[in-house]
């Protein structure tokens, strides 16, 4: 058992015999404390991974240590997306917002757009990596000065195959270039973007999946032999994290149709309006596949803990599902509106300005034009979009205190209609 179930279950011990036992302590011992206790290290929980893990769109982002140990800090809108500030770790994270009993210290390590080689090699050493070191690496250093008791892990959305950035731009700009560009534009420029709705070929194959899994499990396996070697005591919990999807199985009704029209026809800038102010630019059409695609990386994890366990059958390592953990609270599940989910709108800039683009209203495709590749170009302007938000990472905290406590291997986060989260 980890030191922080060890804080849970002698808390509980000392409550019921408080009022049946006093303790005498010499005055000798009580001038002198154990040198054992006066030399202990501080407790840690580390949180590894990507953005889901790293606090992305949840605002209130730290200083990040670069590859070369300087302090980066925000670099401008216009910078490299290279810049190790947008690995954007959220003091708003949920490794800060559980409740961990005995953790001393919280040490966010995950970087957005992290990948799984990202772990034991610096993510600069790859195409469009940020310039910081392997996340073990941070790791060993945390562990010259903490005992590590908590490690929260969330990777596998981002790999070699696919990434989730990729994915939301995709089926975001097919809905937006559908919206406003008519079928004889598009075959007058065939340049333009794609604009059916997004596939399950389009998202991931089954193939890119399998990929990722092995990628995801040898990633997974580096932070158990490594926590092995630095560890002192060998006592720590590992909680492996799946994914969450921000936006619901079906839109409210609300959002179906505006002016008469809905998004299977030719031109529909009314509703791709609507659509965008509530921070749900996607086809009806591309929900499903969505779903499927958020399924298959919960099946990747799940994979990757059953292959975990078995190569550390003595490795106390938890599964926390938390693909229900926003149910609910999608974008676009009600009219609300955006402030009222848990996860962040699709926003925008006209160019590197810090200005978000809230409403579409008045554009033209050429506004669309401009708008969409100041995202490409400047990818800290949209990388927020489509993430958990402050509320969002609130509710992951108490789905990550449950899965800290809990004796079972394979814990579900799930949200009921009233907002109440159980971890069982």
């Amino acid at each position: 058992m980890s030191r922080l179930g060890r804080t849970v279950l002698t808390a509980a011990i000392a409550v019921a015999t408080a009022t049946v036992s006093v303790t005498v302590a010499s005055p000798a011992l009580a001038e002198t404390p154990p040198a054992a206790l006066t030399e202990a290290p501080p407790t840690a929980a580390v949180a590894l991974g990507d953005s889901f893990i790293s606090g992305e769109g949840a605002g209130a982002y730290a200083p990040v240590v670069d590859i070369d140990g300087g302090t980066s800090t925000f670099p401008g809108w216009s910078a490299p997306n290279s810049a190790a500030y947008f690995c954007h770790r959220s003091a708003n994270a949920s490794l800060h917002r559980a409740n961990l009993p005995g953790i001393d210290d919280r040490f966010n390590l995950a970087c957005s757009g992290g990948q799984p080689a990202d772990f034991a090699n610096a993510s600069a050493d790859r195409a469009n990596g940020r310039q910081v070191a392997a996340q073990l690496d941070q790791l060993r250093a945390v562990a010259q000065t903490h005992d590590i008791d908590l490690v929260l892990v969330g990777i596998g959305s981002n790999n070699s195959s696919f990434t989730f950035g990729e994915v939301a731009e995709k089926c975001a700009n097919r809905f937006i270039a559908d919206a406003w560009i008519g079928w004889w534009e598009f075959w007058a420029e065939p340049w333009a973007v794609e604009q059916d709705p997004c596939s399950d070929a389009d998202l991931a194959t089954a193939a890119e999946l399998a990929a990722a899994t092995a990628e995801t499990s040898a990633a997974v396996q580096q932070v158990l032999s490594t926590l092995a070697e630095v560890d002192a005591d060998g006592e720590h919990r590992v909680v492996l994290q799946d994914y969450t999807n921000p936006l619901p199985e079906e839109l409210a009704q609300a959002y179906w149709t505006e002016d008469n029209r809905d998004d299977t026809r030719d031109k529909f800038r009314d509703l791709g309006r609507e659509r965008y102010a509530a921070g749900c630019p996607i086809h009806r059409a591309s929900l499903a596949p969505g779903h499927r695609f958020s399924q298959g990386l919960g099946s990747m994890v799940s994979q990757v803990h059953t292959d975990v366990t078995a190569e550390f059958p003595n490795a106390d390592v938890v599964l926390l599902n938390v693909q229900q953990a926003f149910d609910g609270a999608r974008l676009c599940e009600t009219t609300d509106g955006p402030h009222q989910a848990l996860a962040t709108a699709v926003r925008l800039m006209d160019g590197p300005s810090g200005t978000y683009v809230t409403s579409l209203e008045g554009a033209n495709k050429l506004d669309i034009s401009r708008i969409a590749n100041t995202c490409v170009d400047y990818f800290q302007t949209c990388q927020e979009s489509w993430h958990p938000n402050a509320a969002g990472h609130l509710a992951l905290g108490q789905c990550l205190t449950g899965a800290a406590t809990t004796n079972s291997r394979e814990v579900s986060c799930v949200r009921s209609p009233n907002g109440t989260i159980t971890v069982s």
